[in-house]
């Protein structure tokens, strides 16, 4: 049991802190689990530690929510804001439910995540060096909910690439939204809007689908890292929030590269199968 509870925290903590950062949390949950050899009730562990991180960004913007919702009847621009949310998580959640599990069968390999990490990597190092020029960070008081109709769309089309594992949900949605001309507060920001749709709507559609296969003497362990998850994803939100604010990034690309070369490494050597 103190094994299990170990693992849970490890893993758990994996997820709670790469959910929102662009380093892709499903690469680093394919690595953790395979390494630990971990697999009480197999993938509804990884739902619930998902819940965790979902209701971490609610919490969040709880506030903002609440203020949302108060001026959703009154606020045209609100209720614009939330039809491009919802049109920035149709693609990825269209695709996601036709081929995901074709896509979980065939690419959910450490391999596939190595280089994945690779690849996302040197598109973020390609992006920071080329769209500076275009002042990406200009116009730091502009809202989330200034965002266009074409931002939104270019979004939506780059995050499918996120089913991909490696590639990283958040990842994928910053740079798309920086290659449509947001800045990066804007991209991540809207990131973290997506997830909440997108996110939740695949945790609970996965939840109902595997209900059944609920263990209830497992079920301290299911709260325990949704629990950790929550509270771990919560402070990676807020540090990568302020982290934006005076810096790029370029260490996301240079960890991605060196954690893919370190899994390919590993594979190699037999120590991940």
């Amino acid at each position: 049991m103190i094994e299990d509870i170990v693992k849970v925290v490890v893993l758990s903590f994996i997820e709670g802190v790469t959910e929102f950062l662009p380093i892709s949390s499903t690469g680093h949950l394919v690595v953790g689990t395979s390494l630990l050899n971990f697999n009480v009730m197999d993938s509804v562990f990884e739902i619930f530690i998902q819940i965790g991180a979902v209701l971490a960004v609610i919490l969040y913007y709880r506030q903002t929510l609440r203020s949302h919702a108060r001026q959703v009847r009154s606020e045209p621009e609100i209720r614009r804001f939330w039809l491009l949310v919802a049109l920035g998580s149709i693609p990825a959640a269209l695709t996601g439910f036709v081929f995901g599990s074709q896509i979980e069968a065939l690419l959910f390999r450490p391999q596939v995540v190595a280089v994945s990490l690779i690849v996302g990597g040197l598109v973020f190092l390609l992006v920071e060096r080329k769209l500076p020029d275009l002042q990406l960070d200009s116009g730091q008081s502009a809202a989330v909910t200034d965002i266009s109709w074409r931002q939104a769309m270019i979004v939506g089309l780059v995050q499918v690439l996120a089913l991909i594992p490696g590639i990283s949900r958040s990842g994928s949605s910053i740079v798309g939204g920086m290659l449509a001309g947001m800045n990066r507060r804007l991209a991540t920001e809207f990131s973290f809007f997506l997830a909440m749709p997108l996110l939740g709507g695949a945790t609970l559609y996965k939840l109902l689908a595997s209900i059944g296969d609920l263990d209830m003497s497992q079920l301290f362990l299911l709260f325990l890292g949704a629990a950790l998850s929550a509270v771990v994803a919560w402070q990676a939100i807020d540090w990568l929030i302020k982290y934006i604010a005076r810096s790029s990034f370029v260490v996301f690309g240079y960890y991605r590269i060196a954690a893919g070369l370190l899994i390919l490494a590993a594979t190699v050597v037999g120590w991940i199968a």
